[in-house]
């Protein structure tokens, strides 16, 4: 295992560059030119979220940019993470934070709007998010399709989870194959079925490798893989990875193994860059015993103060299943881009600029 892990480190070292941390693709050359990406952009983006819509009964409505600071409805994401703020003049100087995602503003919308048992919404979010670490597949600027469904106590378990992924990464491949039929020069690469494994189970499979390496490991092997139950500590006493504690339920018992947690990311292999990419995290929604369960785990019980949290104690929330899908990502698969950059329009430094112009990389 030893052996396995030190070619790994080999193979990432080689894979970046020293100067801007970008993850560097042998012989680069993009396989659309600037004016027909941005095209393609366009078409997969209607593409995949007409079916998307279709295939889970989402209505999509507007999403806001900004939202009150101090009502609990902004998302902390790993719980580390600072949302941008500041005050507008003409209310007070009231506090106002850019959105870092929208997963509990969506669900106080589904009650707002009143929708039934297997109805939703979906939302394209744009997000700022100033505590990232830029690289090739990660930006300030965070586009997705948030989408948000109403689910009942029934379907609050791992089976009814598995259903709806298989139904997003039937969307995903459906997309693939479109873009296929597009541009005849990018081919099909994922394949039919998408492979589940618990965190858990991933972490006895590889014990030796850090969560990213085991991602990269599983992923390569399958070629899209959804990675159930981040958030709740494994053996070694570390999550897999950090999720907040307000909207994925990632403590409750899925199985008879005793695995727990109902959420998940999918991760599919990207040849370009020789990596596990994550295309969507997602999950069945906490309810209010999971929600004071990962308040106390977390050391945040305070929150429970908050209008969000306290519409959702109080039973003014309905159950719910939702998630996030990159844009950006999404595209940057289908077109078979080496960085992020080549999708969307955003800040980066000089020297990734000067980089990137030299590997034949054009940001946009």
């Amino acid at each position: 295992m030893k052996a396995i892990q030190s070619t790994i480190e080999k193979q990432e070292l080689e894979k970046i560059d020293k100067i801007s941390g970008l993850l560097v693709p042998q012989k680069y050359k993009p396989l659309l030119d600037l004016t027909k990406t941005e095209l393609a952009i366009l078409k997969i983006k209607d593409f995949f979220q007409t079916n998307l819509s279709f295939e889970l009964s989402l209505t999509r409505v507007s999403a806001p940019l900004i939202v009150k600071s101090g009502t609990g409805i902004n998302d902390q994401l790993n719980g580390i993470e600072k949302p941008v703020s500041f005050k507008i003049k003409a209310m007070n100087d009231t506090k106002v934070e850019i959105v870092q995602s929208l997963a509990k503003w969506k669900r106080m919308r589904l009650a707002d709007y009143q929708f039934k048992e297997g109805q939703g919404i979906y939302t394209d979010m744009n997000a700022i998010r100033p505590d990232e670490e830029l690289d090739s597949i990660h930006s300030l600027y965070v586009d997705q399709w948030d989408w948000e469904r109403v689910i009942s106590v029934g379907d609050r378990n791992l089976k009814f989870l598995k259903s709806i992924v298989e139904t997003i990464y039937s969307t995903v491949v459906r997309t693939e194959k479109y873009v296929s039929f597009l541009y005849s020069q990018i081919k099909p690469i994922l394949p039919d079925k998408i492979h589940f494994i618990h965190t858990e189970e991933l972490e006895k499979l590889y014990p030796k490798l850090t969560p990213k390496e085991r991602e990269y490991q599983i992923t390569k092997k399958y070629g899209a893989v959804f990675v159930i139950g981040i958030g709740s500590d494994l053996k070694n006493g570390q999550p897999h990875d950090g999720r907040s504690p307000d909207y994925d339920d990632w403590s409750s018992i899925n199985n008879e193994k005793g695995y727990k947690g109902l959420n998940g990311d999918v991760l599919v292999y990207y040849p370009v860059l020789d990596i596990a990419l994550e295309l969507s995290s997602m999950g069945i929604r906490v309810d209010p015993n999971s929600l004071k369960a990962q308040l106390e785990i977390r050391g945040c019980t305070e929150r429970k103060d908050l209008l969000f949290h306290k519409k959702l104690l109080n039973g003014k929330l309905p159950l719910s299943i939702g998630g996030g899908i990159g844009q950006s990502r999404l595209c940057m698969f289908f077109l078979r881009k080496a960085h992020i950059g080549e999708i969307q329009t955003s800040i980066w430094p000089m020297e990734t600029r000067e980089q990137c112009k030299k590997l034949n990389i054009f940001l946009l």
